[in-house]
């Protein structure tokens, strides 16, 4: 991960403990998605990139569902957790971080898990700003403050945060407020915080007496943020807003490094996908999970790729659906294909409409053009599917595979019933249902033999007729026929 060189070792807490009411939720608020990652991922996501060695995220209501979903998103990450079984206040929730920090010897990164637009370029002025000070902080200035702490300065310097409830009528007309995120030399940090009282309107140890105790010594520095970056999530439609934010960020970054994004505003992305130089992606597209896409590809309309891997040059035609799965370069997908998982095309494979490809390879050259099911197949190079092709896989208790040759021609509407193996440069014929296995180079028909019964029709319309007069349904004379 990248990293910034900081003046000091740096830790981060990241508080993650609160239920989050207002999502109307059973899910606690920080493992609702934005961008495919839960909310908590990305304060830590960018404290990582800032350099911080250690995270150490504050849990409490699912705490066991948040920190496996975090250990799960962020393989690899430094993360501790620490436990927060009473919902005291800010400053009691970074307190339960202590022991898990009682070896680090620098400065502590504060930030709250439910603010997910933060930037590195933010927490980097911040830690930055500190300087020889034991704490600096970040602030906001909005045209409507309410609910927001209050930054109250005197001779021009932070003096104190007084929260909403706590407020004096003067205090509440101010507009800088607290945006909640702090960098504190760790000494100072639970010398402080060992001294927070409750002597407040909501009865709570508040984080932000941290500024107030600053000031009273070396004092405190404020950053000032744009509002935007610093706001939290706090309901189902500001989780929208910032995951479109979010997404627009992501399409911003892909066009300046030379993709092309038709329509950014009908553009959906994960975090951390990967699209190479030149690719074209149609409005309506989805990417999900950790779909790599190579250089001059191109994603057709209403395409949605969840964990796909792309070489370079694939074409993927309007409203096809890969998960999972592997394609070739030169390769031609859809429209309207879907690739399940454990699918993997080689150079230049055509999977065409309305086909569905299950835990099978194609070889290089292969295709199978229309309206097909291939699951649990080995399928060789330069091998033709003919439409409605059905590899018979599962017996009702198991899978079993159908192993196809090089060169081989599978006629339109056969069914291949596996285990079979079909050899290389075999042809099937159109309609045949096949059970055993082909040679090489022959030739299998599967059909029923075909029989014309002449006069057919007229017999049958004269039966039914004679039918309905038998049940009292009328006549061949009009009345009632």
């Amino acid at each position: 991960m990248p990293s910034a060189k900081t003046p000091a070792p740096l830790a981060a807490v990241v508080l993650a403990a609160g239920k989050g009411t207002r999502m109307k939720s059973q899910k606690a608020k920080v493992l609702h998605e934005a961008c495919g990652r839960p909310l908590a991922w990305f304060p830590i996501r960018r404290a990582l990139e800032l350099g911080a060695d250690r995270i150490v995220v504050v849990v409490g209501h699912q705490a066991e569902e948040v920190e496996r979903a975090l250990r799960a998103s962020l393989p690899g990450a430094p993360l501790r957790f620490a436990l927060q079984r009473e919902q005291l206040g800010t400053a009691h929730a970074v307190l339960a971080a202590k022991e898990a920090l009682a070896d680090h010897d620098g400065q502590v990164l504060i930030l709250s898990g439910d603010t997910p637009l933060l930037t590195t370029g933010t927490l980097r002025a911040v830690v930055e700003a500190r300087g020889a000070k034991p704490v600096s902080f970040a602030t906001m200035t909005l045209d409507e403050p309410f609910g927001y702490g209050r930054v109250v300065r005197a001779k021009g310097k932070p003096t104190r945060i007084v929260e909403e409830k706590d407020a004096t009528p003067a205090q509440r007309r101010i507009r800088e407020v607290n945006a909640g995120l702090y960098c504190s030399d760790a000494a100072f940090l639970w010398k402080a915080l060992a001294k927070a009282d409750t002597r407040n309107a909501q009865n709570e140890y508040y984080l932000t007496d941290l500024v107030a105790a600053a000031a009273r010594g070396r004092g405190a520095v404020a950053v000032p943020v744009a509002p935007g970056e610093a706001a939290g999530v706090n309901d189902r439609a500001q989780l929208a807003e910032v995951a479109r934010v979010l997404t627009q960020r992501i399409a911003g970054a892909y066009m300046r490094s030379g993709v092309t994004i038709e329509s950014p505003d009908r553009f959906d992305c994960d975090e951390e996908i990967e699209v190479g130089a030149d690719s074209v992606i149609e409005p309506g597209v989805r990417l999900r999970g950790r779909t790599r896409i190579g250089a001059r590809c191109t994603i057709g309309q209403g395409a949605v790729l969840v964990d796909a891997r792309l070489a370079d040059d694939v074409v993927v035609r309007p409203y096809t659906v890969i998960e999972d799965a592997e394609v070739g370069a030169g390769s031609l997908l859809g429209p309207f294909a879907r690739l399940r998982p454990g699918s993997v095309l080689a150079e230049g494979v055509h999977v065409g409409n309305f086909t569905e490809t299950k835990k099978t390879r194609l070889g290089k050259g292969s295709k199978a053009n229309h309206l097909s099911y291939l699951g649990d197949a080995v399928i060789g190079a330069g091998v033709n599917v003919g439409a409605g092709t059905i590899t018979c896989n599962y017996d009702g208790e198991k899978k079993h595979e159908t192993r196809i040759g090089d060169g081989a021609f599978i006629g339109s509407d056969s069914i291949l019933v596996a285990p079979i193996q079909i050899g290389a440069g075999a042809y099937v014929a159109a309609g045949s249902t096949l059970t055993k296995a082909v040679p090489d180079g022959a030739l299998a028909l599967g059909r029923a033999r075909q029989e014309n019964k002449e006069g057919w029709t007229a017999r049958m319309l004269e039966a039914r007729a004679r039918a309905k007069v038998a049940s009292g349904g009328g006549g061949p004379d009009g009345s009632g026929v």
